[in-house]
This record gives structure tokens, sequence and C-alpha cells, in this order.
């Protein structure tokens, strides 16, 4: 089997997807028809961070970090470096050092499929990461992986060049020439949810704007005035 690091990957459009962050997580994957969705392990270090940008890939041993380090060097400014493990694996593979370079090199964030540690420093330094787990657990290098190929990332096949966003909700993918199509599905559902939440800050139901009451007859539900009625 070949190691490889691919040096140049198709990018996506930056301003559509920067976009996608302002419309979140939750949306962006009901817009593509509830797909793309990590598994909710993958949790941010830190409450109220928000990214989109585009997927730098690395798929690294379980326990060895070494070809973070070669992808660092691949990573451009906005991209998001997302990392993929051969097999399950929670060791701290990054923290403060490695995200330093990142955070320098005007990378967005991580999305890792493994540990992370240094909690209170990434905190600080306001760089964020969502990762399996967080556990002070050191690693090796000593493994080789491959950087800008394809991977799956917690249950989630992540091509380099594709849109990753991610929030407080988890981590969503947007394969790249989905961009475009899934932005204007999020600014749809968002106008529409905004006009909705108008109509609940006005007090009406959710029964009523959602037209729900005519489904609930339909599917036998009955409404009575006191429990001896039934």
């Amino acid at each position: 089997m070949k190691h490889v690091v691919v040096r140049n990957i198709p990018r996506g459009p930056q301003e559509a997807i920067a976009e996608l962050a302002t419309h979140g997580v939750a949306t962006v994957h009901e817009a593509m028809g509830r797909t793309g969705l990590m598994a909710p392990y993958m949790r941010p270090i830190y409450p109220g961070a928000s990214i989109a940008g585009t997927a730098v890939t690395a798929l690294v041993a379980p326990g060895d970090n070494w070809m973070l380090h070669a992808a660092i060097e691949q990573c451009r400014p906005d991209d998001i470096l997302v990392v993929g493990v051969m097999s399950r694996n929670t060791d701290g593979m990054i923290g403060d050092l490695i995200c330093t370079s990142l955070k320098t090199r005007g990378i967005k964030g991580v999305v890792i499929d493994a540990g992370c540690r240094d909690v209170r420093a990434l905190t600080e330094m306001r760089f964020p990461v969502w990762s399996r787990a967080i556990s002070a657990r050191g690693t090796v290098k000593a493994t080789l992986g491959n950087v800008n190929l394809p991977v799956v990332c917690a249950g989630v096949n992540v091509n380099p060049g594709d849109a990753i966003v991610a929030d407080d909700d988890g981590v969503v993918v947007v394969p790249r020439l989905e961009i475009a199509g899934t932005l204007e599905l999020a600014r749809q559902r968002t106008e529409k949810e905004e006009k909705s939440r108008q109509r609940y800050l006005a007090g009406e139901l959710s029964l009523d704007v959602v037209n729900m009451r005519a489904g609930l007859q339909a599917a036998g539900l009955v409404y009575v005035d006191n429990a001896n009625e039934i």
C-alpha cells in the first residue's frame, strides 16, 4: 500500500462555505436531506464555537499523530483539518503545539475522530476542536498514513475539498459539488424558520403554525374533556 500526501485539492467557493456557518449544522443537515452528519460523540472542546471551511483530510494510525504534522503543510487559510483513524482510538493526538501551528497558518479548526488534549490552552487560544474524546494520553510518530485522500471520520465519508460545518450541534459534511445547492436550501429553511419564529413569539401554537391538527385527526387522535369519557 502506498502512503501519499496529495498537495493539490479542489476547493469550493469560500464565500458560500462561510455563509453555511451562519445557518448552522442543524439547518445544513436538514437542507441536505438529513445526510452528512457525523456521529454525535463528536463534540466541541468548548461551547460556542461555530466554523465552516474546506476539508484537508488525514488518515492516521491509532495512537500515532505523525501524519498530522505532514497535513499541516497542506493546509491553507480557512481550511479545516479532518482526521480519520485506521481503527478506533481515543488517545490525545492533538494539543496546543499543533494547534498553535494551525492557527498561525489561518486554519479554522480541527475535526478529529480521536482524542484531544491541552483543552484549557486551546480554549484560551479560542482554537476550536471537535473530537471523539478528551484524553491526556500521548502518541508516537511511527506509522505512515495519508494526507488528502478520502477518509471516514465519525461514520461519514469525507473527501478533501468538501465543506465542513461545525458548531455546538455537531459536525456536518457537505460534498464539494453540493455546496451551492445546499446553501440555497439552507437559506430557504432559515427564512421559513424565521417566519415560524415570529408566529411563536406572537403566541401561536405549533399545532397551528405547522398545520398539524388535520393530520392528527386523520391518524385517529381524539380529544375528550375528561378521562371518564374514554
